[in-house]
């Protein structure tokens, strides 16, 4: 980070650069433009992802040509620099794909292992995050926090797929914080993120989350007063899986994931 670069000022480049990206996507959201392809894994990838990302990266090259670039879709640019950019630019396709407005577009800025600063835009529903290391968290502009509720009781809890599919094992655990939460919901992606750092759910869990995902997210909880880690309890954003809380119930929401399993881990 140069001298004239402060993490203020490199969180709202994030948020431009996420708002930019977005508006690409959402051009395309339940429009007859879009069309659908599958990866090698599978998974669906658009021509909006690919557009979308393609404005990021531009946007980033313009104004910052010595940082490094890793996108989902586009893989990695200048991979020795020592600030990179992470692109996801459509978080939730599969969402996307079948016109449900809870997707959306992360960008992180990192350095090492330290993110400087991240963003998230969900433009069908026209809300955007992002935060800096004490700088705080700012949902459209005004600063934002997670809730204070304490017991798991009263606590709403998500996830991105309630079914675990792909790992059995981490569904026993889930099931075992399920019984004990309030209410839960399969309000999954990035948007179960927002949710907790602007105080409207009190956990959200995934097992498997990407680095470009997950660099964007930790600093949008922790400055809005929440935990984020991995279910290990690990904060870093390499881990694979990801436990986003309040402070209040941090402690509890990764006892009850760390519960004795039958079968094994996956």
């Amino acid at each position: 980070m140069t001298h004239s670069e402060s993490l203020s000022s490199l969180m709202q480049a994030a948020a431009e650069v996420a708002r930019a990206a977005g508006e690409v996507a959402l051009s395309y959201f339940r429009s007859p433009r879009l069309q659908v392809k599958s990866k090698a894994d599978g998974s669906p990838v658009t021509n909006a992802d690919l557009a979308s990302e393609e404005v990021a990266r531009e946007w980033i090259r313009a104004r910052f040509p010595a940082d490094g670039i890793l996108g989902e879709e586009a893989g990695e640019e200048q991979p020795k620099a020592a600030r990179r950019w992470l692109l996801d630019p459509i978080d939730g396709t599969r969402t996307f794909v079948r016109g449900v407005p809870l997707w959306g577009t992360l960008v992180a800025i990192v350095e090492g292992d330290v993110v400087l600063a991240g963003a998230a835009n969900f433009p069908a529903l026209n809300e955007l995050i992002c935060a800096a290391p004490e700088e705080g968290c700012w949902a459209n502009g005004e600063r934002t926090a997670v809730s204070s509720i304490g017991r798991l009781s009263d606590a709403l809890v998500l996830t991105t797929d309630e079914t675990f599919s792909a790992f059995p094992a981490r569904r026993r655990q889930w099931l075992n914080l399920e019984k004990q939460s309030g209410m839960c919901r399969s309000w999954g992606d990035c948007y179960g993120y927002l949710l907790v750092a602007t105080g409207r759910a009190e956990a959200m869990v995934d097992p498997k989350l990407s680095e470009w995902d997950a660099a964007a997210l930790l600093p949008i909880v922790e400055e809005a007063g929440g935990a984020f880690t991995d279910w290990d309890g690990h904060r870093r954003i390499t881990g694979a899986s990801a436990i986003a809380t309040n402070r209040a119930l941090a402690q509890t929401v990764r006892t009850a994931l760390a519960s004795p399993l039958s079968g094994g881990r996956e």
